[in-house]
């Protein structure tokens, strides 16, 4: 709504549709005058003028103000279809008429320009505080992995014959895992860019869920290794329609995220199932949980957890979210009342069943 208040059309439709406006309005009381009266014709007229100036530049406003006192004097006051106006009374009316419409029109479009700057300026101030927020995020997040490749790298170029078989290995692995971590960051900034740009939809194909899981769960192997992981998809599960890459993504940033953020020999438990024409995908954990006052703001976006230990950009959840309701689906976490936070995607799509129901 105040993107059409505010990006208003041209001059020449903005002349073109105030004055069409005030003849509509004016045929219409011309057809029931004898039913309302001039007075009420007047007061419609002021609120046509009032609409108007919620939507255009004032030049077009005053204009219609003006052509609206015009049209009400010749049309409307007796004598009708003359400039003179009969009585006292009905003289100080039209001009009070035009008084107000002009003021009504200029204090409209006045409120109008205010409301307009004062969300220009909150526009910047959100663009700055989202500029220092990602530039302070990445300065960490993509320095710290370069910085570590760079290190090893220089290390094993430098051909130390101090260095064993053994700190050869532990180098590469150091530079592997800083490689792997640094293309999360870019693939993250990547995906968030795709979701917030709008243009991009999923490609929608038949997909085994079996598959999306175990996708993600290999992805996530490194951050999982310390971790028991539970999977329950009932036999025969139907296949969906859906985009392989985002759910696998999206459920790679969920079991990632419990695999770095909950203790040493967490239970993990991915469930799948359907209800109706929707699958159902849970990720719990038997950890720690979410601090209830900061539940509500795990899926914004840069937004890490209090005390959370470093690494990340807080942009996994945020995608979560975003492929989800790419797909037209929901995604929430809640506290298990047994303990842990369990995240439930749900997503209506199509499947290979006739009927579900839940199993």
């Amino acid at each position: 709504m105040s993107r059409f208040l505010f990006n208003r059309p041209q001059k020449s439709t903005q002349y073109l549709v105030s004055i069409i406006s005030i003849v509509l309005v004016v045929a219409v009381g011309y057809t029931t005058y004898d039913f309302i009266g001039y007075q009420i014709i007047a007061f419609a007229l002021l609120v046509t003028v009032s609409v108007l100036a919620m939507f255009y530049d004032i030049i077009p406003v005053l204009l219609s103000a003006f052509l609206s006192a015009l049209l009400w004097d010749f049309l409307f006051i007796p004598p009708r279809y003359t400039f003179s106006v009969g009585s006292t009374q009905d003289r100080i009316m039209l001009v009070t008429y035009f008084i107000i419409a002009l003021v009504n029109g200029v204090l409209t479009y006045k409120i109008r320009q205010v409301e307009k700057e004062a969300r220009d300026k909150e526009e910047k101030a959100n663009a700055v505080k989202f500029y220092n927020t990602l530039l302070n995020s990445l300065s960490h997040e993509l320095r710290t992995p370069i910085t570590t490749i760079i290190g090893a790298s220089d290390n094993l170029q430098s051909e130390n014959e101090k260095f064993s078989e053994e700190n050869k290995t532990q180098l590469v692995h150091e530079i592997s895992r800083a490689a792997l971590r640094l293309n999360e960051q870019v693939e993250n900034l990547l995906n968030m860019s795709r979701i917030e740009s709008g243009l991009l939809k999923p490609k929608k194909d038949w997909c085994d869920v079996n598959e999306i899981i175990y996708a993600a769960l290999k992805l996530a192997a490194i951050n999982l290794r310390h971790h028991k992981v539970n999977v329950h998809i009932p036999e025969n599960f139907p296949l969906f329609q859906l985009d392989f890459v985002w759910m696998e993504q999206a459920l790679f940033n969920l079991v990632n995220n419990a695999g770095l953020y909950t203790p040493e020999n967490t239970v993990i438990s991915i469930k799948a199932t359907t209800r109706e024409d929707k699958l159902i995908i849970t990720i719990s954990d038997n950890g720690k949980g979410f601090p209830d006052n900061e539940i509500n703001k795990v899926f914004d976006k840069f937004y890490r957890l209090q005390g959370a230990k470093s690494g990340g950009t807080g942009l996994g959840l945020s995608i979560v979210k975003g492929f989800v309701e790419a797909h037209d689906g929901i995604v929430w976490v809640e506290n298990s009342v047994l303990g842990g936070a369990r995240f439930t995607i749900e997503i209506p799509a199509k499947h290979s069943y006739p009927k579900l129901t839940e199993k």
